[in-house]
């Protein structure tokens, strides 16, 4: 398994190629290009023959095409893809708009066949590329959380309004709580108060009733 041919192109105009197999993977390439619509707009597609995968990238005005076999999957392909994409960019710069048929073939063939080999042979490519993939994922996530986080601004303000508000309000109940506690504990202090006293004095009278023979007391005012 593995990626055996690898194409650049503007347009329909081949720049540079590189072929490891003894196929018509070229031919199979150009056909393709002829069905892929010219513009500047960004996508990814992949095309069966036989039991082969043909994998195309599309960015910047730039066709990268490669051909992998079918049980080879599409991460490391497309990863293939994007490498070659970035480094040919890097390497030409603006000459790819104007450049004619093959003018970057005989240097950048070269990178094409050593990155063949890399993404065919090197076990490391699939660990990195989920590694890469996943930190893209978490990048992403963590932009989209954040232009979430812009969005709510205003509700987010609110909240903090009506947060820092019901920690007023609170904040007053419970002093409105205690001042009313303590008022109310010393209202029942002097009426239990009041209540000792009053019965305190029925006792006293009941006594010196009983003592002095009788509610008018006689035997001891007399």
């Amino acid at each position: 398994m593995g990626i055996f041919y690898g194409m650049v192109a503007r347009g329909n105009v081949v720049l540079a190629e590189f072929d490891s197999t003894q196929t018509n993977a070229n031919s199979i390439a150009r056909q393709l290009l002829e069905k892929i619509p010219n513009g500047n707009t960004s996508s990814n597609a992949s095309y069966s023959h036989d039991r082969f995968i043909f994998h195309i990238k599309i960015n910047d005005g730039l066709t990268v095409v490669c051909m992998a076999d079918d049980a080879y999957g599409r991460r490391i392909p497309f990863a293939f893809l994007e490498d070659i994409h970035q480094r040919f960019v890097k390497t030409y710069g603006r000459a790819i708009h104007s450049a004619s048929a093959y003018a970057m073939n005989d240097e950048f063939s070269r990178i094409l066949s050593q990155q063949l080999e890399i993404y065919s042979n090197d076990p490391n490519i699939d660990r990195l590329n989920r590694l890469q993939g996943e930190m893209i994922q978490v990048r992403t996530v963590m932009m989209d959380n954040i232009e979430k986080v812009l969005e709510r601004g205003d509700r987010l303000t609110l909240l903090v309004e009506k947060t820092s508000a019901i920690q007023g309000n609170a904040l007053r109940f419970r002093r409105q709580s205690r001042s009313f506690k303590s008022t109310m504990w010393w209202r029942n202090f002097k009426l239990t108060v009041a209540w000792m006293f009053i019965v305190l004095i029925i006792l006293v009278y009941l006594v010196l009733a009983f003592v002095c023979d009788g509610p008018l007391f006689h035997s001891c005012l007399h």
